[in-house]
């Protein structure tokens, strides 16, 4: 089983960069894809980015490309999400999830396993 624990999060100003930490115990971290996804008041969870459990493979939401970078650190069970040039509609609570296998899914529904959340707020 793989609990994420998510740090990072804070109030920047457009334009800015923040980085997300996501801590996730379990001895199997190198095996597990990991993504994160956000939910700002009012709307849906929506998907941000993933990356496999070995790190070799991303994606990410179109609204978030060249903006956002995904990366992890098996040895450390860590991952993070590296957030630059920041804009008010980043503005959410932003979660990070665990599958139980180590392939990328963009669907909310294939993680198993979802940390607290932490809020990000980006003022214009």
């Amino acid at each position: 089983q793989v609990q994420p624990v998510e740090s990072g999060g804070g109030l920047v100003q457009a334009g800015e960069s923040l980085r997300l930490s996501c801590a996730a115990s379990g001895p199997t971290f190198s095996q597990t894809a990991m993504g994160w996804f956000r939910q700002a008041p009012g709307k849906e969870r929506e998907f941000v980015a993933t990356i496999s459990g070995k790190g070799l493979i991303t994606d990410y939401a179109a609204s978030v490309l060249g903006r956002f970078a995904i990366s992890r650190d098996n040895p450390k069970n860590m991952v993070y999400l590296q957030m630059n040039s920041l804009k008010p509609e980043d503005t959410a609570v932003y979660y990070c999830a665990a599958r139980s296998e180590g392939f990328i899914s963009v669907w909310a529904g294939h993680y198993d396993y979802w940390g607290q959340g932490t809020q990000v707020t980006v003022s214009p």
